[in-house]
Order: C-alpha cells, then sequence, then structure tokens
C-alpha cells in the first residue's frame, strides 16, 4: 500500500518552476506587516481561501496541528481585545478580520485520516506526550507561517501579533482545553499609508554557512 501511494503521489507531482518577481514581491521582498487598514471588508469566502491554501504546505507526518478562529462578530471582537496587550488593542478593534492561530493538543487523533500508511501514529503519540507537544509547538508554528503567506498570495495583508494574554484567550475562547492559542493575526487590505519602512535583514554572511 505505502509503495502504490507514493507511486501515485510521484506521478501526481507538478513540475516545480521559480514564481515570478510579481509574486516574489507579493509573498517576499515588497511584503510587510501594514500599520492602518482600508474600511474594505474582508468576506468569510476570502477567509476560507486563505486556509484552503495554506493546508497544502507541509507538516512532520503531515499532522497539522494548527487550528484557526476567526473572530468575526462584535461580541467576539470586543472579547478578544480584551485579552490583547494595550498597544494591540486598537489594533484588533479596528481590523476588518481577524483569525486566532491555535494548536490542537489532541491533534493525533486526527492521524488515521491524514496519514493512512502509518495507522499506528496516533496511539504512538498518544503515549509520548512530550514528543506529541514538541511537534504540536513545532509544526503548529511553521504553520502560522503558512497561513501568513497564504493571506498575502490571496491578496490581503496579515498583521501577526504575539502581544496578548494567552491562558485568558484560551479560556475564554477554547474552554475545553483542547486548543491552546499561539498567534492573533489582522486581516484586510492595506489602508492609507499603511506601511512603515523596510527594517533590514541580515546579510547572507551572518546567517548562511556551507559544510
Amino acid at each position: 500500500m505505502t509503495d502504490l501511494l507514493t507511486t501515485a503521489n510521484l506521478l501526481a507531482a507538478p513540475v516545480a518552476t521559480p514564481l515570478g518577481e510579481d509574486a516574489l514581491s507579493a509573498l517576499f521582498t515588497d511584503a510587510r506587516t501594514p500599520r492602518v487598514f482600508a474600511d474594505t471588508p474582508v468576506s468569510n469566502d476570502e477567509l476560507a481561501a486563505i486556509w484552503d491554501l495554506a493546508k497544502w504546505a507541509p507538516t512532520a507526518s503531515n499532522l497539522q496541528p494548527l487550528r484557526v478562529l476567526f473572530v468575526q462578530s462584535d461580541e467576539g471582537r470586543a472579547r478578544l481585545v480584551s485579552h490583547m496587550s494595550e498597544g494591540n488593542q486598537a489594533r484588533v478593534a479596528s481590523a476588518p478580520a481577524v483569525a486566532i492561530l491555535a494548536v490542537d493538543t489532541r491533534f493525533h487523533e486526527h492521524a488515521a485520516t491524514v496519514m493512512p500508511v502509518n495507522p499506528a501514529l496516533g496511539e504512538m503519540l498518544e503515549a509520548n506526550p512530550e514528543a506529541r507537544e514538541r511537534m504540536g509547538s513545532f509544526n503548529g508554528a511553521m504553520q502560522a507561517g503558512y497561513f501568513i503567506l497564504a493571506t498575502r498570495a490571496q491578496g490581503l495583508t496579515a498583521g501577526p501579533m504575539g502581544g496578548f494574554d494567552a491562558a485568558a484567550v484560551d479560556a475564554d475562547f477554547f474552554p475545553d482545553g483542547r486548543l491552546h492559542a499561539i498567534l492573533v493575526v489582522q486581516i484586510g487590505h492595506p489602508g492609507e499609508n499603511a506601511w512603515h519602512g523596510r527594517l533590514p535583514r541580515l546579510e547572507q554572511e551572518t546567517v548562511v554557512a556551507w559544510a
């Protein structure tokens, strides 16, 4: 079965080609975190399309621990604002859309669905909570990065924020204790004078080594 699935996936794999300059600009070189958003609404279909793109990026054993809560109601937005740090409250209140990104601490319960070639994986992770926590934390953080890039790829801008009371957000929005919030993301179209100046990036000589 494993060989058959692997062969089928290889046969279906697209040929990788470099992205054009416009795509690289939208995702990386010219993209940045906005200071302000336009009043243009963001529809539920646009928000759903973000995840429909982000879900394809890789995670360890394809286990996909990230969960997304779009907080769209006025009541939900007010609750979330109350848990943000003071400097982030106005930003969350005014953004056209806001997402809470969280890790599902029981993500391994879906292992049989997302990794059918290894049916014992879920049981293995159930028996090893330390490995499960490490895997969820690392892969959830990776998926948060994919989520930001997927937002940009949909023609929107993303404002990720870590300044919030995670325990309070968990208690308020995820009271059963299964999900743990890791990031709050504002989503929308950039407003007038939305961008800070581009801050420096480390040069290759500082970051990259060759062995």
